[in-house]
């Protein structure tokens, strides 16, 4: 699984790819956040906390996550290496979790550097360093389980389909849906907001974000990324018989 990993890894800094979702990662957050006037704008809300980023990556993710791991599967049923690739002396799980790791490494090397708003933050605070750490690093941890979600998501529609493009479009309406799509339905139904919500990704990354870590939240978050890369491994044993 090793090499799958540093497989991946090589392939996105061995082109562009790697770079530029870092780089568009951190500009849109950055205009946002400190630019741009607007909700997200964290020197004109009057508070020293991050709640605007951790409101704000999710979004951004959203779109970035499945644009890294359209290529995972896609790119190599497409160039016919799938099959070598399904040889190797490796499980197919080896061979999703190393697709899936990779995806979630790029990702976090992107979230390294906004470590740096936390101090930011906390030099901005009145007095200095009036920062709530609990809540921001629950909320660092909830956008972890949030990315590893995305990232076997997205995982799992590169092998619904060679074409890169339609592996994205379906990993982007999978992901929207389980973060916001089910908090939009419990809106509609009262008697059932509750319920409907707790399925919902935002639901618990919200739980998070308040500096306690629930294993429930916990255990819906890994649930959600076993789904979806059983769903892979499953398709993969599919395309291989």
């Amino acid at each position: 699984m090793k090499s799958i990993v540093l497989r991946e890894i090589k392939s996105f800094f061995g082109s562009p790819i790697g770079y530029l979702v870092i780089a568009i990662f951190l500009i849109l957050n950055g205009l946002f956040l400190w630019v741009f006037e607007g909700d997200y704008n964290i020197l004109n809300s009057g508070f020293a906390d991050l709640t605007p980023f951790f409101t704000l990556s999710p979004w951004i993710l959203i779109f970035l996550i499945p644009a890294v791991t359209m290529r995972s599967f896609s790119d190599e049923k497409k160039q016919g290496t799938l099959e070598l690739l399904l040889t190797k002396p490796l499980s197919v799980w080896e061979i999703v979790n190393g697709k899936f790791l990779g995806a979630v490494f790029l990702i976090c090397i992107a979230i390294i550097p906004t470590f740096i708003y936390v101090k930011a933050i906390s030099f901005l605070g009145f007095p200095e360093g009036n920062i709530d750490m609990g809540s921001t690093v629950g909320s660092y941890f909830g956008l972890l389980f949030l990315i590893g979600a995305y990232a076997a998501i997205g995982i799992f529609t590169s092998t619904l389909s060679e074409n890169q493009i339609v592996a994205f479009i379906i990993a982007v309406f999978l992901c929207f849906l389980f973060f916001f799509g089910f908090e939009g339905l419990a809106s509609l139904t009262p008697s059932f907001s509750n319920a409907i919500a707790y399925f919902g990704m935002q639901d618990h990354f919200k739980s998070m974000s308040r500096g306690v870590l629930d294993t429930r939240d916990i255990l819906y978050f890994a649930s959600i990324i076993v789904f979806f890369l059983s769903l892979t491994v499953n398709q993969l044993k599919s395309f291989q018989s």
